[in-house]
């Protein structure tokens, strides 16, 4: 959709509470309070029902459920800011390289886009949530006074525990999350000793229990790990039967069952595909098209893939070495037009809402069209 970038100085960012001058209707919302939630970090972001905003905040080894009470009709429109980067530190009265955008969700209520920021970067950096709507218009949300519920993790590593390359592993305890029929699916690390964990929570929040360690074989190191953790993941009917697609570092497809999701139990996932080493997977996504399903995976060095699920339920599984960054599994292609891809979801059966680094180094928010 052709769209003239936004100038700055017709984009108006407005400070606007999430939950203001009504009573949040639904079931889900009822069972929230009023208050401020105590964010630490925004980190992966998901949608419930009735425009219920799930934010991680992974240095707070938290999740909380936020009532947005966004729930209009969403624009045809697509949505689109250009230097999106340094619209955000004007409205925050810093400077660009202080923004870090974490992550991208759509509102399927309202269609309008969200974003979890950092202001500034390192340990000190605070929480920011934005909303974007299909003018273009940049919302910082006020989290003074919001309707709200908090899900706190029992057995997150420390705050002061590190890995590998000196790397927090308190800030992987929470690195992907999902709301499916009824729970949210989060993936991240435990203090464990299978540290890597899928964890199925019910909503309205009550009770959170240790979570299912996972184990996978790495084709790409030629060993099973079960202390790196999904980096993105997406659930999928496979035989009629709920599973989850996890991308893993250096890159590992793997599908689980959620049937297998027990509190304490260890379960060992199937390795469909080794898409190749030395990457970070970003951000996934699923949609149809001409009547088949695809996986969309952003990735840090290794582009955009668009993976083909028509044979993922009889894909062979890999449990030997795959040498020398070669690739082995479930076929895919990448998408040439889409570079510097850094989150993406849906905005409706044909389009995505992508983040991207333009040519220029400033990030943009882009409404591009399903491959």
């Amino acid at each position: 959709m052709n769209r003239r970038p936004l100038s700055l100085f017709v984009l108006a960012f407005l400070v606007v509470p999430l939950c203001a001058g009504s009573v949040c209707s639904s079931e889900l919302t009822k069972s929230l309070r009023e208050g401020k939630p105590d964010l630490q970090s925004a980190g992966p972001l998901a949608f419930g029902p009735d425009g219920i905003l799930f934010i991680a905040d992974p240095r707070g080894a938290a999740i909380f459920a936020i009532a947005t009470t966004d729930t209009g009709k969403p624009s045809e429109k697509g949505i689109a800011v250009s230097e999106l980067d340094k619209k955000v530190a004007a409205a925050l009265g810093t400077t660009p390289e202080d923004v870090l955008v974490n992550d991208l969700a759509i509102n399927p209520r309202s269609g309008n886009a969200y974003l979890s920021i950092s202001r500034g970067r390192g340990p000190e950096g605070a929480p920011v949530i934005a909303r974007v709507d299909a003018g273009g218009k940049i919302h910082v949300l006020s989290l003074d006074k919001v309707k709200f519920s908090k899900a706190a993790l029992p057995n997150a590593p420390g705050p002061e525990a590190v890995g590998r390359r000196n790397r927090s592993l308190r800030l992987e305890s929470i690195t992907d999350l999902a709301y499916i029929d009824g729970r949210l699916l989060v993936a991240g690390l435990s203090n464990e000793e299978f540290a890597s964990t899928l964890r199925s929570i019910a909503f309205p929040f009550k009770k959170v229990d240790r979570g299912t360690s996972v184990e996978i074989y790495h084709g790409a190191h030629g060993r099973f790990e079960t202390r790196s953790p999904v980096r993105t993941f997406v659930s999928y009917q496979i035989d009629k039967k709920p599973h989850v697609l996890a991308a893993y570092t250096c890159t590992p497809l793997v599908k689980f069952s959620l049937d297998e999701l027990e509190p304490g139990k260890h379960i060992k996932g199937t390795t469909i595909a080794e898409l190749g080493n030395r990457n970070r997977p970003l951000d996934m996504i699923v949609y149809e098209k001409a009547g088949k399903d695809y996986l969309l995976l952003a990735n840090s060095a290794r582009g955009v893939m668009k993976i083909t699920t028509d044979n993922i339920g009889t894909a062979k599984a890999i449990t030997e070495r795959v040498a020398r960054g070669e690739r082995e599994g479930v076929p895919y292609e990448t998408i040439e037009s889409w570079k510097e891809i850094h989150q993406l979801d849906r905005l409706d059966d044909k389009r995505a809402v992508v983040v991207r680094r333009g040519e220029d180094g400033a990030l943009h928010l882009e409404t591009m069209p399903l491959p």
